[in-house]
């Protein structure tokens, strides 16, 4: 599909009733202006943007002995700043117990053309308690709360519950998947918000072949969406059980959806070597049909392409399990993030319980060659220091600067899972750092002078997961 007639396409899609509601309001009159939010033209022109200065990531309690709210932090991470490298701003969420996991912006590069949209508006799900928190950043070094959608209300219209990722479309609507019904049952859903932040309905209008939920990333000008598998919000709520694997209750298909239609129009099982595909991908070109989805449980990066009207999917990077003392099984990589530069050359993957993160040149995105491999914790014996501290847990979630040379990382994954396999991390805490990213030839480094310790909080200990930038980043931005 081309770039004009997705556009009509989408702009149809919305509601002559969406299109005639007066501009959004809060309690205190404020409605969104535009307030410089970045979006950009193309990923080139994102690649030449200014360098990010301030970095959001969310802060939990959920699963510690602290029964505080969790929180959305801000972090100074300009070089030149005399508060370089700290927490300037905490934003507490108004209840206890959400587990803030991944969150999104109301706009983003694929609303470029329209000069009424910015990225302003976080939207912030909680995925324990499937409560939707609006903030507003228009003050980006210090955002509020605008806004709370309760779950009691996107149960009652929708069914749906556990909200995970988050993306805005080209209509200026947003988009999450759900990964449960109400009562926390698969395969979920996909949720639409308008853009006064209601609740709109569900966006699938069938599900055929689609067993769980989990990630998703839409390709406008070929029509497509690729969504992936974890499990049911009851399956995953309590830890992992290896027994819940032998009895099929996690997923280990991707899906092909018709853009159009709703619907899924291909499935692929990736079988016992794509188990638990979380993250996916597709590159950031948008023309491109090439994407990567991390097979966590499997330790597979998987290559997905369309070879004419049929999509394909290879393994072409697997991490070997190693024989560790104290486990009664050869201890898994288990992949569970990934993020690919905006140029689409370099792919960066976290194994959270090896303790590493790999770097590959994905020129040829069928043959990644490995470029770097950095330490950072994990549970095989290498463990890795970091401002004199011992690292506790593994590398978790990756995000990549515009320009593609820092790539942040914390080590928080859920927190009943983080209880389980790094028990230390309820009382330590976690951390945020970086790591500093040859372009050029290839290379990771840590950088020694970014370290956010979340151990020494003031409300106490807390876990800090997803990570996002004011002006946007290459987890989030999709062009049309």
């Amino acid at each position: 599909m081309r770039r004009r007639e997705f556009l009509a396409t989408t702009a149809a899609a919305l509601s002559p009733a969406l299109l005639a509601r007066p501009p959004l309001t809060a309690a205190n009159g404020d409605g969104p202006k535009p307030c410089g939010g970045a979006t950009y033209a193309s990923p080139a022109e994102a690649m030449e943007s200014e360098r990010e200065k301030l970095l959001y990531t969310t802060a939990l309690y959920v699963g510690t002995e602290t029964k505080n709210p969790d929180y959305l932090a801000t972090i100074d991470v300009d070089p030149e700043s005399k508060t370089y490298s700290k927490i300037v701003h905490r934003l507490p969420m108004p209840n206890v117990g959400d587990e803030l996991h991944h969150f999104g912006w109301n706009a983003c590069s694929s609303c470029h053309a329209d000069k009424d949209q910015s990225r302003r508006y976080i939207v912030l799900p909680g995925l324990l308690s499937g409560r939707i928190h609006i903030v507003d950043a228009a003050n980006p070094a210090a955002p509020k709360l605008f806004k709370v959608i309760e779950p009691e209300q996107i149960i009652a219209e929708t069914n749906l519950s556990a909200p995970h990722t988050v993306h805005c479309l080209p209509t200026g609507e947003i988009m999450l998947s759900m990964l449960g019904d109400g009562e926390g049952n698969a395969p979920g859903g996909f949720l639409l918000l308008n853009q006064q932040f209601e609740i709109a309905g569900r966006w699938e209008k069938a599900m055929e072949g689609m067993h769980y939920n989990y990630d998703f990333w839409y390709q406008p000008r070929s029509g497509v969406m690729v969504s992936s598998e974890w499990a049911a919000p009851k399956t995953f709520r309590g830890g992992f059980q290896l027994d819940d694997v032998k009895a099929g209750k996690y997923g280990s298909q991707i899906h092909f959806w018709d853009w159009d239609e709703r619907k899924p129009a291909q499935s692929i099982d990736l079988g016992e070597s794509g188990l638990i595909p979380l993250e996916v991908r597709f590159q950031h070109a948008p023309d491109s049909t090439h994407g990567f989805v991390g097979a966590a449980l499997s330790s597979a990066m998987w290559h997905y392409h369309q070879t004419g009207d049929e999509w394909r999917a290879e393994r072409v990077i697997q991490v070997e399990p190693v024989e560790t003392k104290g486990w009664p099984f050869p201890v898994p990589g288990l992949i569970t993030d990934l993020v690919l530069s905006l140029d689409d050359r370099w792919l960066y993957f976290s194994n959270w319980l090896h303790g590493d993160i790999r770097q590959y040149d994905v020129s040829d995105p069928a043959r990644p060659k490995l470029a770097a491999q950095v330490w950072l914790g994990g549970v095989i014996g290498k463990p890795q220091q970091a401002k004199g501290r011992k690292l506790a847990g593994g590398p978790q979630m990756l995000q990549l600067s515009l320009d593609g040379k820092r790539l942040y990382v914390t080590n928080s994954l859920y927190s009943s899972w983080d209880n389980q396999f790094y028990p230390d991390m309820k009382k330590r805490g976690s951390y945020l750092m970086q790591l500093d990213c040859d372009t050029e030839r290839g290379g990771l480094a840590i950088n020694d002078r970014l370290f956010v310790e979340f151990g020494k909080e003031p409300g106490g200990a807390a876990r800090a997961h997803e990570m996002r930038f004011p002006g946007g980043d290459c987890t989030s931005d999709i062009w049309v």
